[in-house]
């Protein structure tokens, strides 16, 4: 029996989302639930996945499934494809497992040629509908299928709405459209050499492949990666019979949520348009009516659509995200899913559903996307800032936020000067799937059309970016690259513009943003987290005031404090240059007396605001080069300031210098070089340590971090002097306090080896960005250049500095963890690499057994929720 590709929607159900992708698993699961759905079919994911197999065709099986899922389809509906007396209409939609945005648009009214739209015009006995459902459907065809751009279609309505003085598409007559069709085929035969096709099984199989086609697209790949989703899963095609909102004003269409998306209020949520189709609403081509407008229009359908809502919500236990239709005064469910949210709304949602005894605590945690608190964990204006400045304009309050950045009119330019490091506002009309790596660089997003569920308003709150929606009061002119407000005042590109998306606000002047404040909702999903996760969280922070925020977000340690970034205070590089350019011992040793008040004094900061939560240092780690200037001017310039020969000092630039730096003298490296740097720096963490516990009364016990140990010897012989100047200083105060002494693994070597590393090592913490960097040979400042080239030949799915590469990396970790286990039961593991705040490497961390994980402070939360899960995710 050949395999299963293509599923009714009356065959399938929600369980089957693997298969079916989300919106036909929800399709079939409407269906089995007796809602009203048009009948339909779903190409399964395993088609796509046998399209690419088979070098991008679709395979005679394939096709015959379709037929004949086609033809039952049509007999459920009384109708039949390409008839010209009873014509059999569908929408062609993509529907990944995964909800992906920057996928393909929706086809509706697929079906529909010169004939087929003569025999609608006198089936429903309304011309003027079936012309507007053929240009809708040439223009979406052609846009989406074919890759003509949009806008060509565009300016020719645009020409004949202005021909026909009316302003909206709905105003124009029959007589309008049937021209305007003809303008369409003529501009379709221009740009393609062929007639626009008439054959409506050719329409259908080439718009699947359009659907199988974008799931590789530039902007499906750069999603994928952003979301951790694998190319492997592929996308399923949902082929529904069409219902027409467009057939007069007892017609409509539209997008609802079963609550609030923006602040997660238990109160349906949404928009419709009377007389129109559903691009209309979610491309904000006509600014639609509330949801609860509906009753007013039309009682019956309202209750009903309320229902249908309560329903779908009881059944999924999650907010719902609902497309409907109304055809001649009767409700069509097309699609629902688990709706898109601010992070806000994604926790108010969650302690809701667990208080009205909907879920359990442990469901709640698993419904949040760690990720998603990035939004709550940064700026807010600063109130007075707020208060003095004076809005230029008011749009919907989209997705909230602050944002501040200068302005730029296409998504190219906003990702360009974002990547120059600016601090950028895309401005739009309406954003399209195209605009999301523009949308994704962004500060915040304006745009001059579309409502609270138009693609900029959805994907604005799902990347946790600010966005204004709807601003009427703002023209917006891409082509000039200006916004002209009614007030008169024009906003040029590169200027400075604030949003604020809590209010829908906007301002033609840069404001002051203060820090996000959190508590409610946040604290009490995370004292769920905390009470849940195993892992420990630690933050990687260098002073007390990045400690102390860390504390705030929840960091139970420091895994990282590096100690080379005090060295590049002001006050204090003028010692370290001494003992970088001193010739004997005890040159060096005056240089890093120096140096020893200051680094204590860092110490001290940093073990009160961690009060006796444990802290890790880690001891010199860059190469001294990093620390001297190499321009000429420069150089003579510090060597007049440090009273040394110009040549002197030049001649210890050249000598510092070397091939490979990041490879090279550096690390544990300077140390067997220099043990005097590092008697200095445990001289710094011992004293302070004694001087706090004294001060305070805190436990401070000091963990000690040898950086870059390939080779045992090396972590024995820096040891070796720790050890010493420790005991020195203990004798020498008067006190005993206990101490730790560990490694970073962060050379090959060292995983390799850790059995015999641990002989010394008292923790491990996995450096996993350096580990990556040698685990590839990739240099991690120069990989950028050729990673974007990984990806697009799928080489690569990920970034492999942003998540565990888990195949060889994981492998080393995995290997290093267990060797050290044996030698050392108790070693204490843990990663204070960038990966320690990314939620799939820290699910990974889990499963090896790591004690914890360490990450910059504004992902602790990140991290906290991320660590819950994986204790969740792998029980």
């Amino acid at each position: 029996m050949s395999q299963k590709y293509v599923y009714l929607f009356n065959e399938g159900n929600a369980g089957m989302r693997n298969l079916l992708g989300g919106k036909g698993a929800n399709l079939a699961e409407m269906t089995t639930l007796g809602l009203p759905v048009p009948y339909g079919f779903t190409v399964t994911t395993e088609a796509c996945t046998r399209y690419y197999e088979d070098g991008r065709k679709i395979a005679d099986e394939i096709v015959e499934q379709i037929k004949a899922a086609l033809a039952i389809t049509e007999e459920k509906a009384g109708k039949k494809f390409g008839s010209t007396e009873n014509p059999f209409l569908v929408s062609v939609r993509s529907g990944a497992r995964a909800s992906m945005p920057g996928m393909m648009d929706t086809i509706l009214n697929l079906g529909l040629n010169d004939e087929t739209v003569e025999a609608l015009a006198r089936l429903t006995n309304n011309p003027r509908f079936a012309y507007d459902s053929y240009r809708r459907f040439i223009q979406m065809f052609s846009d989406v299928v074919m890759e003509i751009d949009k806008e060509k279609f565009s300016k020719l309505l645009e020409n004949k709405k202005q021909q026909n003085n009316v302003a909206l598409d709905k105003d124009l007559t029959a007589e309008n459209l049937k021209e305007l069709i003809t303008e369409y085929k003529a501009l379709y035969k221009a740009e393609k050499g062929e007639d626009f096709p008439q054959e409506p099984m050719t329409q259908l199989l080439e718009a699947v492949k359009a659907v199988f086609r974008s799931w590789d697209n530039p902007r499906a790949i750069v999603y994928r990666r952003m979301h951790d989703i694998p190319s492997s899963w592929g996308t399923a095609v949902n082929v529904q019979s069409m219902v027409f909102g467009n057939m007069g004003d007892d017609s409509g269409t539209g997008v609802a949520f079963t609550r609030n998306p923006a602040t997660g209020e238990k109160k349906l949520f949404g928009e419709f348009l009377m007389n129109a189709q559903g691009e209309d609403v979610v491309a904000g081509i006509r600014t639609p009516e509330t949801i609860e407008s509906l009753k007013q229009i039309n009682e019956s359908v309202y209750n009903q659509f309320v229902d249908v809502a309560n329903k779908l919500e009881n059944h999924y236990r999650d907010m719902q995200d609902m497309e409907f239709t109304i055809e001649r005064g009767k409700l069509f469910m097309l699609q629902t899913r688990n709706g898109k949210r601010t992070a806000a709304a994604a926790l108010q949602i969650a302690v809701d559903l667990v208080d009205e005894g909907m879920i359990s605590k442990e469901e709640a945690i698993k419904m949040i996307d760690p990720k998603s608190l990035d939004a709550l964990l940064h700026s807010q204006f600063d109130a007075a800032a707020l208060k003095a400045a004076t809005p230029v304009a008011t749009g919907l309050a989209a997705s909230p936020g602050a944002a501040c950045g200068k302005v730029y009119f296409s998504a190219e330019d906003a990702k360009a000067h974002h990547e120059a490091g600016e601090k950028v506002v895309l401005a739009r009309k309406e954003t399209s799937p195209e605009d999301i790596e523009g949308m994704t660089a962004s500060e915040g997003i304006l745009t001059s059309f579309g409502g609270m569920t138009s693609h900029a308003a959805v994907v604005a709150r799902q990347l946790g970016t600010c966005c204004v929606s709807g601003c009427k009061e703002a023209f917006i002119d891409e082509a000039a690259k200006t916004i002209t407000f009614v007030n008169g005042l024009v906003v040029k590109e590169g200027d400075w513009m604030s949003l604020d998306g809590t209010t829908g606000k906007v301002y033609a002047e840069a404001i002051k943003t203060a820090p996000a404040e959190l508590s409610g909702n946040f604290a009490t999903i995370m004292e769920w987290a905390d009470s849940i996760r195993t892992l420990k969280i630690r933050t990687n922070a260098d002073s007390p005031a990045q400690a102390a925020m860390a504390v705030k977000f929840g960091a139970e340690g420091i895994g990282l404090c590096r100690t080379e970034h005090m060295f590049f205070d002001e006050d204090r590089i003028p010692a370290v240059r001494e003992m970088i350019v001193s010739k004997t011992v005890e040159e060096r040793q005056r240089a890093l007396a120096k140096i020893l008040p200051m680094q204590r004094e860092d110490f001290k900061g940093i073990y009160k605001a961690m009060e006796e939560r444990p802290v890790t240092i880690r001891f010199l780690d860059p190469p001294l080069h990093e620390f001297l200037p190499t321009k000429d001017e420069d150089i003579a310039a510090l060597a007049k300031t440090m009273g040394i020969e110009y040549e002197t000092l030049r001649e210890t630039v050249a000598a510092l210098h070397e091939s490979n730096p990041m490879m090279g003298h550096r690390g544990c490296r300077l140390s067997v070089t220099y043990p005097e740097i590092a008697e200095m720096q445990t001289r710094a963490v011992i004293e302070a340590a004694i001087e706090v516990r004294q001060e305070t009364g805190f436990n401070i016990v000091p963990e000690i971090m040898i950086p870059l140990v390939g080779e045992v010897k090396e972590l024995a012989y820096v040891k070796s002097y720790v050890v010493a100047t420790a005991d020195k200083v203990m004798e020498e105060r008067g006190v005993v306090i206990p101490y730790m002494v560990g490694t970073m693994i962060e050379i090959p070597r060292a995983a390799l080896t850790a059995d015999e590393i641990a002989k010394e090592a008292e923790f491990f913490s996995f450096g996993t960005n350096d580990l990556t960097q040698m685990t590839f040979g990739f240099s991690r400042d120069d990989a950028g250049k050729f990673l974007n080239d990984y990806y697009a030949k799928k080489i690569f799915e990920s970034d492999p500095f942003a998540r565990i590469d888990q195949v060889g990396v994981g492998k080393l970790m995995k290997m290093a963890a267990d060797l050290g286990r044996q030698t050392r039961h108790n070693i204490k593991l843990g990663i204070c690499g960038e990966h320690g705040g990314d939620p799939s490497s820290i699910d990974f961390c889990h499963r090896i057994g790591l004690n914890y994980v360490s990450c910059s402070p504004f992902r602790v939360p990140i991290a906290r929720l991320a660590a819950a899960q994986a204790k969740l995710n792998n029980n």
